[in-house]
């Protein structure tokens, strides 16, 4: 039973009070930004008037956004210690509340400088106290040509809340509403299935409950399958909708446009992954040999190898290995890791009524802050340095860019974070002191691999296919979603398992394929994350090339970030060589088991 949050040591705490030292400073920054919100909608019409008008529009906007962020980011962060605390929940409302204030102060800034003459436009950026906003009123005039009119932007904007229906529908169905039914545990108990610990049972050594977990939780969708498709198909209208009114070629084309990723990204890591799909069967097929398995089903997919080898790493522990792990990465950047440990930016055990799962978040105005619950496990070494390595990031962002040039984009967020986890379990598998250890770390990085680059991509793969059938007017059906979920299933896995029938119902369970083309980034990041934490290891201008892509930003594109540091994605070569590397752990992971 977790602790009361008083009950915890100090020094396993995050120190918020250094972004408001008390509620007068908090109630300070709201009454400075209610105050300019006032006067920035005062200027509405106004921007064509001149450039003094325009830069101080521009200046009072970002101002006040700063103060909101700091302001939001305490609050939430406030609530999530204890989720319980009234007086925090409101304090967040309130920010939340406030922050959509802004966004309706703000909401006239775009559209009037896209609809400002050329001309006048040009000669305004002319005056210095606009050069520090000019790629920020570039990346504006680039939406020009699918931005509408001020009064079908208003219709647009209106129309928004409806899109999230088929999310919110799926939410419900999924979390409140679905029963799913009981199974026989390991110790023959009777257990009520459901959406979390399913993950548990999935992965037991025993067989039977395997089998039974996942024809029960994959069962259960298949009855609701006609409603789960009617959402989806919702969903992806919805998607459809918003790209062809505003005119960009194709629902994938606009939800790249928006990072300037091209297409070639997205294509490339499917072709990559069709081609390296052996390697994958490989995988497999040893642990078919390991188990001493007939035949593979989808259900035998997660269950881990050298599952009895226990890691007990206490946090003092993982500090320690942390520290040496990522010693390649130079000592100017261990030592911010030592302060993020000596100066209480984490909040490190779990407490009654603190919000589950790990994040890294901050504002400009401060250092970033992790929240988790470490639990002495491996898995929970590799969270510290998962949301260590997002902290990093934002930190020399910060350090070394404007806030408005600080916020690097989701495309490149996931890239620090595993570089991070991949110099980790390089150094464990280098010091492991048995065969029965390496197996064990390197099942669990093989399960990575698979999980975050294969199966992403299977699964990037459905929305493009999905998203095509439904823009050349095919409506979509339980049916169709099936079919094409479970021929992508025979096509990943059709080498080395038995495709069982009832896994092409697994896209009624997967909640990213309501936030459209997005889980490609994870297998993107992570291919990324491979080739440059290899050149770390290997090459002695990597580490600074790196450090300068971690301060870069959201100066640049992403795809020119990652370049700079020495890995283009447009290159289909970029996927390969970090499925090079799955091919060799899979190499070695034979050779272990195979003495």
């Amino acid at each position: 039973m977790a602790r009361e949050r008083k009950e915890i040591s100090n020094e396993y705490k995050w120190d918020l009070d250094k972004m408001y030292p008390n509620r007068e400073a908090m109630e300070a920054d709201i009454a400075y930004i209610e105050g300019g919100l006032k006067e920035v909608a005062s200027y509405k019409g106004k921007l064509s008037d001149s450039a003094d008008s325009l830069y101080k529009v521009l200046k009072l906007m970002e101002d006040i956004s700063r103060k909101i962020s700091h302001y939001y980011v305490y609050t939430h962060m406030r609530h999530h210690e204890d989720t319980r605390i009234n007086e925090n929940l409101a304090d967040s409302s309130k920010s939340e509340m406030i922050s959509t204030d802004l966004s309706k102060a703000t909401a006239y800034i775009v559209p009037e400088i896209i609809t400002m003459d050329e001309g006048l436009l040009t000669s305004y950026l002319k005056d210095e106290r606009l050069g520090h906003y000019k790629k920020m009123i570039d990346e504006i005039l680039r939406d020009k040509p699918y931005t509408l009119s001020d009064k079908e932007e208003e219709i647009m904007a209106a129309a928004s809340e409806l899109a999230g229906v088929p999310e919110n529908t799926y939410e419900m169905l999924s979390y409140a509403d679905m029963k799913f039914p009981e199974i026989t545990d390991e110790e023959g108990k009777k257990v009520r299935l459901d959406m979390f610990n399913y993950s548990k049972f999935i992965k037991s050594k025993d067989r039977r409950v395997r089998q039974e977990a996942f024809e029960a939780e994959f069962g259960t969708y298949k009855k609701y399958s006609n409603t789960m498709a009617s959402t989806l198909f919702g969903g992806i209208k919805a998607e459809i909708f918003n790209s062809s009114i505003r005119k960009y070629p194709s629902a994938l084309f606009a939800s790249l446009y928006a990072d300037n990723i091209s297409l070639d990204v997205y294509n490339n890591l499917i072709e990559s992954i069709h081609e390296n799909i052996p390697a994958l069967d490989k995988y497999i097929g040893l642990k078919k040999k390991y188990f001493g398995l007939d035949e593979v089903h989808m259900y035998d997919l997660y269950v881990p190898m050298a599952e009895d080898f226990k890691m007990e790493i206490s946090y003092e522990e993982a500090q320690e290995i942390i520290i040496k792990a990522l010693e390649p990465m130079g000592q100017d950047y261990v030592t911010l890791i030592k302060r993020a440990f000596d100066e209480k930016w984490i909040d490190v055990y779990e407490n009654e009524g603190k919000r589950g799962g790990a994040y890294s978040w901050g504002s400009y105005d401060s250092h970033p802050y992790i929240l988790m619950s470490y639990n002495n496990d491996l898995n929970s070494m590799f969270t510290l340095i998962h949301e260590l390595g997002h902290s990093m990031h934002s930190y020399l962002s910060h350090e070394s860019q404007p806030y408005i040039y600080s916020s690097y984009k989701i495309f490149v967020a996931e890239v620090a974070s595993t570089v991070n986890e991949n110099l980790l379990i390089k150094y464990l598998l280098k010091n492991a002191k048995s065969d029965e250890e390496k197996i064990y770390l390197l099942n669990y990085y093989l399960e990575q691999f698979r999980t975050t680059v294969y199966r992403q991509t299977l699964f990037a793969e459905f929305e493009k296919i999905s998203h095509e059938k439904v823009e050349s007017g095919q409506p979509m059906t339980a049916k169709h979603f099936t079919e094409i979920y479970y021929d992508l299933n025979k096509l990943y896995y059709g080498g080395s398992c038995n495709v069982d029938e009832l896994v092409g119902i697994e896209w009624a369970r997967i909640p990213h394929f309501y936030s459209n083309f997005y889980v490609y980034k994870y297998a993107t990041g992570f291919s990324a994350a491979t080739v440059l934490s290899n050149m770390i290891l290997n090459e002695e201008e990597a580490v600074p090339r790196y450090i300068e892509f971690l301060r870069s930003g959201g100066s640049e594109y992403p795809l020119d970030q990652l370049r700079h540091a020495g890995v283009d994605m447009e290159d289909k070569s970029a996927v390969d060589g970090a499925l090079k590397v799955f091919a060799d752990l899979v190499d070695e992971l034979e050779a272990l088991i195979s003495k």
